[in-house]
Formats: C-alpha cells, sequence, structure tokens
C-alpha cells in the first residue's frame, strides 16, 4: 500500500493570458522524504508546477494539499516551503551568515538560536569557515551552497530547486549533484527539483515526472523510466534510441508482438510496456544503442537486422557504430571498446542482432 503524499496536485490547470496552457489538469502525489524531479523541455509546464506548490502562481483550477490540508490560497510565506532560485537570489549586501540566518530573523527566535542554527546549516553545506565573508567574494558553487544552506535552515517540509546547477560549469555541476543527493538524504527532507538536463535527473531523482506541454507523460524511478519508457516522448526525450514506425502483425503471450516495419520487409519481435496492440495497430518501436549487438557467425539471435557500417568512431569508453539496412533503415548501435570487433570500415556487411526484451513497441 503506497504510503499517503505529502503533497498532492489534484487536477490543477494553469491558463496564462492569451489563453495559454500552462498546466492542463495535473495530477501529482510527492512522497514525503523523496527526491523527485520535474523534467522537460522548455514550456513543458514544469516550472509552473514548482510556481504552484510555492505559492507564487494560483492555479486556475484544481487544488495544492499538504498533508491533506489544502493550502491552494495560502501565501508562499505561509506555507512550510522554502526555494532555491536559479540565480540564487542572495542578497548582495548582507554576509554569508546574515544571508542565511535571514528567515530566522523575522522568526521569534533568540540570537544565540539563530546563530546556532546558521553555523548548522553552513556546516551541512560544507561551508561553516565563511560565516562572515561577502557574497561578492564567493565563487559559483560556494554562492549555491549558501542559497541551500538559507533554504533549510527554516526546516521547511518541502525544498523546492529551480534549476539549481544551472549556472555551474559541467564538472562542478557533477560534484553539486553529488551533494545534493547526499544532503537530502541526510535531512530526509523532501526536495522537488526542476530540470531539463537527463543526466542530472538521472543521476539524482528518487522518481523523476517526464513532462510535455502542459500533462505528466510518465512517472517512474530512473531506471524504469529508462527502460520502460511508457510513450513515444519519454524514449525520444530521455537518452538516446533508434526509433522506427511500423504495424503490428500479431500479439503473443506476454506483451509480446512482431511487427513489420515500414521500410523495407523487416520484421523485429517487440513487446508492449502496456496494453498489447491489436493487430494493425501503428506503433513506433524503440531500441537502445547500447542494448544492441554485432552478429558472429553461427549465433542466433531472435530479431536479426542485416545492414552495411556507414561510420563507425571511438568514443573513449565505447565504439559508437552507424549502420543502415537496405531499406534506408538507420542504426546507432554502441559497442564496449573491447569489442573483438572495434575495427570496422565504411562498406563492411553486419549482422545486428537484440532481444525481444529490448525492443519496445510504443502506442504511436
Amino acid at each position: 500500500m503506497a504510503p499517503d503524499p505529502l503533497v498532492r496536485l489534484q487536477a490543477v490547470s494553469k491558463i496564462f493570458p492569451g489563453g495559454i496552457v500552462g498546466l492542463d489538469a495535473v495530477d501529482l502525489d510527492i512522497i514525503s522524504g523523496e527526491f523527485i524531479t520535474l523534467l522537460g523541455p522548455s514550456g513543458c509546464g514544469k516550472t509552473t508546477s514548482l510556481r504552484v506548490i510555492a505559492g507564487f502562481e494560483s492555479p486556475s483550477s484544481g487544488k495544492v494539499l499538504l498533508d491533506g490540508r489544502d493550502i491552494t490560497a495560502l501565501r508562499p510565506f505561509d506555507r512550510p516551503v522554502n526555494t532555491v532560485f536559479q540565480d540564487y537570489a542572495l542578497f548582495p549586501h548582507m554576509n554569508v551568515a546574515e544571508n542565511v540566518g535571514f528567515g530566522l530573523s523575522l522568526r521569534k527566535l533568540s540570537g544565540a538560536e539563530q546563530a546556532k542554527r546558521t553555523g548548522e546549516a553552513l556546516d551541512m553545506v560544507g561551508l561553516a569557515d565563511k560565516l562572515g565573508a561577502r557574497v561578492s567574494e564567493l565563487s559559483g558553487g560556494q554562492r549555491q551552497r549558501v542559497a541551500l544552506a538559507r533554504a533549510i535552515v527554516c526546516e521547511p517540509r518541502v525544498l523546492l530547486l529551480d534549476e539549481p546547477l544551472s549556472a555551474l560549469d559541467a564538472h562542478l555541476r557533477e560534484q553539486m549533484q553529488v551533494e545534493l543527493k547526499r544532503l537530502q538524504s541526510r535531512l530526509g527532507t523532501t526536495f522537488v527539483m526542476v530540470t531539463h538536463d537527463q543526466t542530472e535527473a538521472l543521476s539524482i531523482s528518487d522518481r523523476i515526472v517526464v513532462m510535455n506541454k502542459g500533462r505528466i507523460e510518465q512517472i517512474a524511478p530512473p531506471a524504469t523510466l529508462y527502460d520502460r519508457p511508457a510513450t513515444k516522448f519519454v524514449a525520444s526525450f530521455i537518452g538516446e534510441n533508434n526509433r522506427m514506425s511500423g504495424t503490428v502483425l500479431a500479439g503473443g503471450e506476454n506483451g509480446g508482438v512482431a511487427v513489420h516495419l515500414d521500410d523495407g520487409d523487416l520484421v523485429l519481435n517487440a513487446i508492449s510496456p502496456g496494453a498489447t496492440p491489436p493487430t494493425g495497430a501503428r506503433v513506433t518501436l524503440s531500441i537502445r544503442p547500447e542494448r544492441m549487438s554485432l552478429l558472429h557467425e553461427g549465433s542466433t539471435a531472435l530479431n536479426v537486422i542485416a545492414a552495411t557500417v556507414v561510420q563507425s568512431v571511438y568514443v573513449g569508453d565505447h565504439i559508437r557504430l552507424v549502420a543502415v539496412t537496405a531499406g534506408g533503415l538507420k542504426f546507432i548501435v554502441k559497442l564496449a571498446a573491447s569489442s573483438s570487433r572495434s575495427e570496422l570500415n565504411a562498406g563492411e556487411a553486419v549482422r545486428l542482432g537484440c532481444g525481444r526484451e529490448d525492443c519496445l513497441a510504443l502506442d504511436r
């Protein structure tokens, strides 16, 4: 039995002036203590969802519940929620301690208690030695940590993060991903993050909400989202894959289907992550490049694809192979760099293979 949600968006819609749909009847349950990420392209509704939870946007319809209580009409500072903004929104005229303790100064706490909690928050983010430093003296990564400390010092039930790492360089961004997850695990606070970076979302989230055009396409843990995308959009947005259109010839057991591809006479055996599509249904097949392999002479595979090498590129940890079938279908294959077939030349004939479970038939 699933635990009761800490935050619930109940049929939340947001219509902006001019009839622009920001959210379209979104239902979302966020569990206490989880790290959940809203992921999607620009304009998909992820930031609008975050702002509705924070109270910066009022929904056109629907409700926002926290612990079962309707907080839709509450102002932002009346909600047990804090936000870390993309630009950190630090006060340049205050030092680090003053920035972190600003929220505490609005509460009826003694000076000693404020100083104690400010120090603890800065210690959690590794900046205990920067209490008196000016914001202008800090690096981008340090400013991001100060913003985090300021957000957690008031012990919010929910911490909202709006593209918190986007201003950092690639190396520092990777470091801060680890730090964010460590901090969330240590605090046990519910984190809700917005990002358009799928690698970031996959690396630190307990669950990911993929959004598109104001609606939720799929909610799942990272591995499920990657291995079993529920829709064509999710398959195309998360990671790289080979996608091709076809028609279902026949259905089998356990969601198995045989699909005739539009280009050429190729028939592939696949599985459907949802309801088994009927014979004649139009589907999109999705195969991850790393799930394909080169077949050696005499080897057998359920799906065999004859193709010709177009390009073979060594990229360090793997070899990226591009091959085309006689019918014009292009396949990308990722082979281990230690593969015995690492030397492949353009024009060379190959046989590609993949299992039924690696080939997904998605509803068009």
